[in-house]
């Protein structure tokens, strides 16, 4: 028998990772407190083909012998949420942050598959991103999906997955054949505004190339912005390639870092 394995666990393993990870890789810190949350893997996962899209893995495709669903979400600093929201175009460290952040999930997954390991239970992950299908401009696996049904937070008009932490933030998953149960963080029915009826759709005004509307995203003109940005704007000179970023409707809306403080 291994060590004992829980959720409070979890999350202090991921807290303690994100606190350290910038003063331990020279880094800046563009993190706020992490969030977790856990969900048993039955078969309310049976839907993701359907609210993703038909070629979505399973979390029982990942690992056979399955019981639970991890996703966490690491927000991003308010600093560096302000520092985006001016112009039509990302600023630097929107693109630096994006990066880092996608080193440090990688870190916090396998971290955590050590963790799990350590109770002796197998677990298996996904990239943080990468894992897209540019043609159907879907993903593969879905760590936005996997984490609305771990009742990690809801989806917002843009697309976006708003957690009680704001939306401006990266999320990773994992599976894991720990029964974990469920650990929802979200009860309301909605967190976006104009979802849950008020007057909103800020973040529909403030994409800089109208792929936000009240119904919903414009995936193709969306995506063609992101390319644009990484292969056009200065800002970004230098970055990888695949540093696909803009976060304009995610920055400055009231779903930003704080939608509960919102709702009635």
């Amino acid at each position: 028998m291994g060590a004992r394995v829980t959720v409070d666990g979890l999350r202090l393993l991921v807290e303690e990772l994100v606190a350290t990870y910038a003063a331990a890789a020279g880094a800046q810190n563009w993190w706020r407190k992490p969030l977790l949350a856990t969900a048993q893997a039955d078969e309310r996962f049976d839907i993701l083909p359907e609210i993703a899209f038909d070629g979505h893995f399973l979390p029982s495709q990942l690992l056979s012998s399955v019981k639970a669903v991890v996703v966490f979400f690491l927000p991003f600093t308010i600093d560096l949420v302000n520092e985006n929201s001016p112009g039509k175009f990302p600023c630097r460290n929107w693109g630096l942050a994006y990066e880092a952040t996608n080193e440090l999930i990688g870190m916090v997954a396998e971290r955590m598959q050590d963790y799990l390991a350590g109770g002796g239970y197998q677990s298996a992950l996904t990239p943080a991103t990468h894992n897209f299908d540019e043609v159907r401009l879907v993903s593969r696996w879905s760590h936005k999906h996997l984490a609305y049904l771990s009742a990690l937070g809801r989806f917002g008009v843009n697309a976006q997955l708003i957690t009680p932490s704001g939306c401006a933030g990266r999320l990773g998953s994992l599976v894991t054949e720990a029964d974990l149960g469920d650990s929802p963080l979200v009860e309301a029915q909605e967190l976006c505004l104009h979802k849950a009826g008020q007057q909103c759709l800020k973040c529909a005004e403030r994409c800089p190339v109208q792929a936000v509307g009240e119904h919903g995203i414009d995936r193709k003109c969306c995506w063609d912005r992101l390319r644009f940005n990484i292969e056009r704007t200065e800002k970004l000179s230098g970055l990888h390639e695949t540093t696909h970023v803009c976060g304009k409707c995610a920055v400055n809306v009231p779903c930003s870092v704080d939608p509960l403080a919102r709702l009635p």
